[in-house]
């Protein structure tokens, strides 16, 4: 065996350890790079009665309101979540919901029980949930069933 190759054999490992490390920090500085991602809806929404998830891949967020408690529960944790409730004239009212047992779960009092009832058991909703640098967002409708 010649010393160039026994050179190559000790600077390998080396050189292996290194681009791992490197790959690492490249993956963590993409993932906090800001970046936007529709949430969109999973068949029908109705959070009055807790039948209401949104989707994008395999991030799924679902929110209900239980006696005028509007929750969100997604499936990886979250940084923040503000849930907007839309008039007919688009004036938005903004609610920041706040963080429960853990990032999972979500919730704040909200008017979204009443303001639905008053609407025929419909109204439109904007979400945004922060995961590091990626912002999901979604605007849709809640239509209760009776």
């Amino acid at each position: 065996m010649n010393r160039h190759l026994k050179v190559a054999f000790m600077v390998a490992p080396i050189l292996a350890v290194i681009g791992f490390i490197g790959a690492d920090y490249y993956d963590e500085n993409e993932a906090s790079q800001e970046k936007f991602i529709n949430l969109t809806v999973d068949n029908h929404c109705d959070v009055i009665n807790s039948d209401c998830v949104l989707i994008s891949g395999e991030f799924k967020i679902n929110v209900s309101d239980k006696a005028g408690i509007t929750e969100v529960n997604s499936t990886w944790a979250l940084d923040s979540v503000t849930l907007f409730l839309v008039d007919k004239n688009n004036k938005m009212t903004e609610y920041p919901l706040g963080m429960q047992e853990s990032a999972h779960y979500w919730q704040r009092e909200t008017n979204l029980r009443k303001l639905a009832a008053a609407n025929n058991g419909q109204y439109k909703l904007r979400l945004i949930a922060k995961i590091k640098g990626g912002r999901y967002i979604a605007e849709f409708d809640t239509k209760t069933v009776k």
